[in-house]
C-alpha cells in the first residue's frame, strides 16, 4: 500500500491519503462522505486517519476497512482532490534519525573518492597500492567492528526537507553531496529486541537523501568524534511511503537510480547489506527504547553518491533519487550561503 500525508483545505488539518491507481484518496474526507451517505463508520480507520505512522502500525487490523473505503469512493465516483492541497509534504515528522552504514562496497568506494578529491598527493600512493595488491590500504577499509555490528550515527531529525524543496548549501562547505538511502519507519516501540521483533516493528519505507558536506566530513570523523556539521544541516525524504508488507519480501532486490538534471549518473541495488534490516533495527534498540516515528536509514546504496561516481552536484542542479517500489525524491541544490 502507498501512503502520503496531505493538508486539508477545510480545517488545515492533516489526513493520510491512500494511492488508488493514479489518484490519491484522503482518508478523513472520504470517511466523512461515507458517514453522510451511508450512516456507517469505520472506527479503526477513523482512529488513525490523520497519522501515517499510526496507520502503518495498525495496518493489519484496518486493511479491510481501508479496502471498504476505497470501494465506496469508486462506487460513488467521488471527487476528493479538491479537499486537500497538492503540496508535497513529509509523510511524517521523524522524532529521531539514525543513519547506518550497511554496504561495504559503498564504504570502500567512498574512501577511494574522498582521497581522490581531497588528497591528490595521497591518491597517487593509494592508486599504486591498489593496482599492486588489488585492495585499498587497511586504513581505508572498514574496521573489524563494522563487520560485527551495524554501526550508525545520530543525525538531526529537525532539518528534513520534502520532495521539491531546495536543499541548503552551508557557507562552511565547498563540496556538497547527495546519498541515496533506504529509510525504514519504526511504527511500534522496541527495547532490546531480537531481529525478528525489530523487523515486525517497521511499518514502512521511504526514499532518503543523506545530504553531506564532504570537505567537512573527513576532518570531523578523523577527530575522533562526529559527524556533525557535515550532516545535520539537511536531509530529505520522499512524499510517498510504501508499507512494509510490500517491500520486505524483496528488500534486498530493489533497483535504485540517481539522476541529475534528468541524466542518469548512478544505478544500484539494495542487495549486499552486511547486516539485515532486522539486525539494524534490533541494534538500535540494544539497551534503549526505540519509539514510533523514528527513522532508520541504511546508509548509501553503492554507486549512489557523488563521491563514488565523481558526479558532484552544483548549485541549481535537480537531484532525483528513485527506489523501485517506493518512489522518487526530487530536490534542487541551493546556492552556497554567505558567511557572516
Amino acid at each position: 500500500m502507498r501512503l502520503r500525508r496531505v493538508r486539508l483545505r477545510e480545517n488545515g488539518g492533516f489526513s493520510v491519503a491512500l494511492r488508488d491507481a493514479d489518484r490519491w484518496v484522503p482518508v478523513a474526507p472520504a470517511l466523512a462522505r461515507q458517514r453522510a451517505r451511508r450512516g456507517a463508520d469505520l472506527p479503526g480507520l477513523a482512529a488513525v486517519a490523520g497519522d501515517v505512522v499510526a496507520f502503518c502500525a495498525e495496518l493489519e487490523g484496518i486493511r479491510a476497512e481501508a479496502d471498504e473505503l476505497l470501494d465506496f469512493v469508486r462506487e460513488e465516483n467521488l471527487e476528493l482532490a479538491s479537499t486537500f492541497y497538492p503540496d508535497a509534504l513529509l509523510p511524517f515528522a521523524p522524532v529521531s534519525f539514525r543513519d547506518f552504514m550497511l554496504y561495504e562496497e559503498h564504504v570502500i568506494a567512498a574512501a577511494r573518492g574522498m582521497v581522490k578529491r581531497f588528497m591528490p598527493g595521497a591518491w597517487r600512493f593509494v592508486s599504486a597500492y591498489e593496482s599492486v595488491f588489488g585492495k585499498l590500504p587497511a586504513r581505508m577499509r572498514p574496521k573489524p567492528l563494522w563487520y560485527e555490528k551495524p554501526i550508525y550515527y545520530m543525525g538531526s531529525h529537525i532539518n528534513f526537507f520534502a520532495d521539491g524543496d531546495t536543499l541548503p548549501w552551508p557557507a562552511y562547505s565547498q563540496a556538497l553531496d547527495y546519498e541515496l538511502e533506504l529509510g525504514a519507519v519504526i511504527c511500534r516501540p522496541l527495547h532490546d529486541a531480537s531481529p525478528e521483533q525489530a523487523l515486525a516493528a517497521i511499518g514502512g519505507f521511504v526514499v532518503v537523501n543523506d545530504v553531506s558536506a564532504r570537505d567537512v566530513q573527513y576532518p570531523e570523523m578523523t577527530s575522533g568524534f562526529g559527524p556533525v556539521k557535515a550532516k545535520n544541516f539537511a536531509n530529505a525524504m520522499s512524499t510517498e511511503l510504501a508499507t512494509a508488507d510490500e517491500i520486505l519480501p524483496r528488500i534486498t532486490e530493489l533497483d535504485v537510480e540517481v539522476r541529475i538534471n534528468g541524466t542518469s549518473c548512478g544505478r544500484g541495488n539494495t542487495a549486499g547489506m552486511q547486516h539485515s534490516i532486522g539486525e539494524m533495527a534490533a541494534y538500535a534498540s540494544l539497551g534503549e527504547r526505540v519509539v514510533p516515528g523514528e527513522l532508520l536509514a541504511t546508509g548509501t546504496i553503492p554507486g549512489c553518491s557523488g563521491m563514488e561516481t565523481g558526479q558532484w552536484p552544483v548549485p541549481g542542479d535537480e537531484i532525483e533519487l528513485k527506489i523501485e517500489g517506493i518512489g522518487t525524491l526530487r530536490n534542487i541544490v541551493g546556492t552556497p550561503a554567505t558567511s557572516g
